[in-house]
Order: C-alpha cells, then sequence, then structure tokens
C-alpha cells in the first residue's frame, strides 16, 4: 500500500507504461491543435499579421515603392501563367465562354443597385458606386484563391487570368450609366483611357499577350522571377493589405451594420451565381472556385479610379471600407475555402 491507502502496482513494467501513456497523450492532446494550425497556409497567416499589426497600432509598413513593386510582379505573374495556358488552347473554344463571363460582369452590379438603393438607402452615386466595385474584381483575391488551391492540389484552368481582365470593365461602364445615365457630361475618351491603360489592366493583360505570344519554351527563362517566387510574393503583398484592411477598420464603426453586412452576405450570394455559371461552362472544381470567388470579390484599384474620375460626387470611404475592411479579409479568411467546398458539394457529381 502506498501513503494514500492505495494498492502499489508491480514495478516491472510499469516505467514503459509510463511512457506509453504519456507519449499517446501527448500526441493527442497536445499536438494535434499545433498540427491543424501548422495546415494553415503561410500567405493567409501573412496577412493575419498584417491585419492584427495594423489593428494595434504598430509601426510596420512596407514602403510604398515596395508595395508597388509586389503589384508588378503580382500582376504579371499571374497574366504570364494564365497567357502560357491560354497558348496551349484553341481561342475559338474560349469565345462562348468569354461572352458567359462578360454577362456576368454586366450583371452583378445590375443586381446589386436596387439593394443598395432600397435596403441601404444610399444615394444614387453611392448605390452605383458600391455596386460597380462589387461587379467588378480583386486580383489580389484570385492570386490567394489560386494559391490555395495549389497549396491543396486543386487543379484549375490556368487560362483563368484571362476572365480577370474581363471582368474588370463591364462593372465601371454599368456603374457609371447607373450613377448619371448617357450623359453628354462623362468625358468616356478620358475614362476610356484611364480604364483600359490603368496600371493594373496593363500588366495583367500585357503579362497575357505576353504568354501567350510566348508560350512554355518562349517564357521559361524569366519563370525564376515571375513563378519561382510567386507564393512569397503574394505573402508580401497580402501583408500589406492586412494593414490597409486594419486602417478601414474605424471607417466601418461610422458607417454602420448594414455596410458590414453587405459585405459579407453579397460574397456569398454572388459567390454561387459565379459558380454555378462555372458549372454551366463546364469548368473543373478548381475553375468553378475560381470564377465564384471572382464573382465573390470586389475591386479595390480599378473601380476607385474610374469612379473618382466619372462620379467624383460618390463617396470612396463607402465602397473601400467595405470592399477593403470586410470582403477582402471575408474572402481571404473563409470565403476562398468555403467556395471550394460549394463547389464540391454542389457541382462535384
Amino acid at each position: 500500500m502506498n501513503g494514500f491507502g492505495h494498492p502499489v502496482q508491480a514495478q516491472n513494467g510499469a516505467p514503459d507504461e509510463n511512457r506509453r501513456v504519456k507519449k499517446h497523450f501527448l500526441q493527442n492532446l497536445s499536438l494535434k491543435p499545433l498540427k491543424t494550425m501548422t495546415t494553415l497556409d503561410p500567405v493567409i497567416l501573412f496577412f493575419l499579421l498584417g491585419l492584427f499589426a495594423g489593428l494595434l497600432r504598430s509601426e510596420l509598413r512596407l514602403p510604398p515603392a515596395i508595395y508597388e513593386f509586389l503589384s508588378v510582379i503580382l500582376l504579371i505573374s499571374i497574366g504570364l501563367k494564365g497567357g502560357v495556358e491560354l497558348s496551349k488552347q484553341s481561342f475559338g473554344s474560349l469565345v462562348g465562354q468569354m461572352g458567359l463571363v462578360l454577362a456576368l460582369g454586366f450583371t452583378l452590379p445590375l443586381l446589386l443597385y436596387p439593394v443598395l438603393r432600397l435596403l441601404g438607402k444610399l444615394a444614387r452615386a453611392d448605390a452605383a458606386s458600391l455596386a460597380a466595385h462589387y461587379g467588378s474584381v480583386s486580383v489580389g483575391t484570385f492570386a490567394a484563391a489560386s494559391a490555395w488551391l495549389t497549396a491543396h492540389s486543386v487543379p484549375f484552368e490556368e487560362y483563368m487570368a484571362l476572365f480577370v481582365v474581363l471582368l474588370e470593365v463591364p462593372a465601371i461602364v454599368v456603374g457609371i450609366l447607373l450613377a448619371r445615365g448617357v450623359s453628354r457630361e462623362t468625358r468616356w475618351g478620358k475614362l476610356a483611357h484611364e480604364i483600359f491603360l490603368g496600371k493594373g489592366i496593363v500588366l495583367l493583360a500585357g503579362g497575357l499577350i505576353v504568354g501567350w505570344i510566348s508560350g512554355p519554351q518562349g517564357v521559361e527563362p524569366i519563370g525564376g522571377l515571375f513563378f519561382g517566387i510567386f507564393k512569397g510574393v503574394l505573402a508580401l503583398f497580402l501583408l500589406e493589405m492586412g494593414l490597409i484592411a486594419a486602417a478601414q477598420a474605424g471607417n466601418l464603426r461610422k458607417h454602420g451594420l448594414f455596410l458590414a453586412l453587405f459585405g459579407i452576405i453579397t460574397p456569398l450570394v454572388c459567390a454561387l451565381i459565379g459558380g454555378s455559371l462555372g458549372a454551366a461552362m463546364g469548368l473543373s472544381i478548381g475553375g468553378i472556385t475560381l470564377l465564384a470567388t471572382l464573382a465573390a470579390s470586389a475591386s479595390y484599384i480599378a473601380v476607385p479610379a474610374a469612379m473618382r474620375l466619372a462620379v467624383p460626387e460618390a463617396n470612396p470611404a463607402l465602397s473601400l471600407t467595405a470592399a477593403l475592411g470586410v470582403t477582402f479579409p471575408f474572402n481571404v479568411l473563409v470565403g476562398i475555402p468555403l467556395y471550394h467546398r460549394m463547389a464540391v458539394t454542389l457541382f462535384g457529381g
């Protein structure tokens, strides 16, 4: 008996048994949460690092020139990769898909505008601007979704970068028409220059064309720069996006509950529309996920510049707060895996 009145177990084999029990305990209790955490993609962790650093008012900032460089590399990389894949396809076989994607770009802002006017009680210019932002796309979200699919070994059509280019423009046109109608005051020439010759479109479309003309062998010598370090570039880009998203938190409190709910519910509805279209187009599960993600994303580069020029009376804080403060974090942290699950569940058969 021991000092507490309990029988003492035989000593033979007891140390080995205790070690086995301890090892089993550590593996099944302590290490499982750690293993689950390490499965989170590092690029997402970089976004969270920027988000929390911004919310805690850290002095962490990327120099503007570095952020500009990262954006250039990211846009060209996405375009090049899509162009290389496009060079393997018959362009005629994609015309039907391109038409459907353009129709999606025109339809989404038309669906969102009455919701913003009737439920959000927004002024005409603000509703049109916000609808245009959510009818267009986020290249950063597309890059994060592509990286997520690659990390999880989910194949997708590499020419999806072509759809990013196609979806940038229609929502801008619709947004301007919703705000102003067909007006002589609209400077369409200057606006077209802003849209089609903006940095994002030029780099993305330019990379697409270069990749298409060069093909896989032609692009191979520069692959180390544009493909080899893609994930590292994306990680730093998302670090900065986390800081920017945190900076919008104050505006979110100012503009109320509707904007927060709109920034979460709208991506879910638009993702379902985009995913359904992707399934109708015959895309793979990865392709459906990407098109759903594009439909769920909101522009924070091309559309703000165009709206500032064409609809200056619209409040840019509303659109940027919803797009960067709510929708971008939601899509990166929750939406992308959710849209993949939706694609598998609804269209996997």
